[in-house]
């Protein structure tokens, strides 16, 4: 239940009306905080930088390079799009490296031993999944409540529940001689990110 919002007096650069109108709708601001840095950490440290190395490791695989390459490029976008958010709402980054990765909401995407294609698209596909779960869970919360912080993480979620599917695809190709489409339509140019940096899907 929504209660009275704080009055925020005139000039009063100490307080945000942006924070105390979602808190009046039951968002607990501090909590969200947590969970975006928890999220902007493994969209940069857990999956954008270590995707640069599962990436250069699929030898051969030029179109599934094509694929990661995307992926890898729309999480840095993501991490891009949520960090002002943080900021907004009274919240900061931390102040080092270490300890940023160490608050990742998801596992590091590690190059696996031995870094075949299965295993390394296998470790995609898990750590997309993780992201779908972190996102939708700020979705939950903010639904209805925080209309800005849900209008980014929905848009950051539509991009992750598509990456899903392309590793899925390209696994159960690899893998198990299966066809799994995945609905994958080429990207404008690497990384174009449609729904994160809204911008129009291939059409040429």
């Amino acid at each position: 239940m929504a209660t009275a919002v704080t009055p925020v007096p005139p000039g009063d650069v100490t307080q945000r009306v942006g924070v105390e109108v979602i808190r009046a709708r039951g968002v607990d601001v501090e909590k969200l905080i947590k969970m975006l840095i928890a999220n902007a950490a493994a969209e940069f440290a857990s999956t954008y930088y270590y995707y640069t190395i599962l990436r250069m490791h699929l030898a051969g695989y030029e179109d599934y390079k094509e694929i990661a390459e995307d992926a890898r490029l729309e999480d840095r976008a993501h991490w891009e799009l949520i960090v002002p958010r943080i900021y907004e709402l009274g919240g900061e980054l931390p102040n080092d490296l270490p300890e940023f990765h160490n608050q990742a909401g998801c596992v590091a995407a590690k190059l696996p031993n031995p870094p075949t294609v299965v295993n390394i698209l296998t470790i995609l596909l898990e750590s997309e999944r993780c992201a779908i779960r972190s996102w939708i869970a700020v979705c939950d919360m903010t639904f209805g409540k925080d209309p800005r912080t849900y209008d980014l993480a929905s848009r950051i979620l539509n991009e992750e529940i598509e990456h899903e599917a392309w590793f899925i695809e390209l696994l159960a190709h690899e893998r198990d001689g299966k066809s799994i489409p995945s609905g994958h339509f080429r990207r404008g140019e690497p990384g174009e990110a449609p729904y994160s940096k809204n911008n129009r899907f291939y059409n040429p």
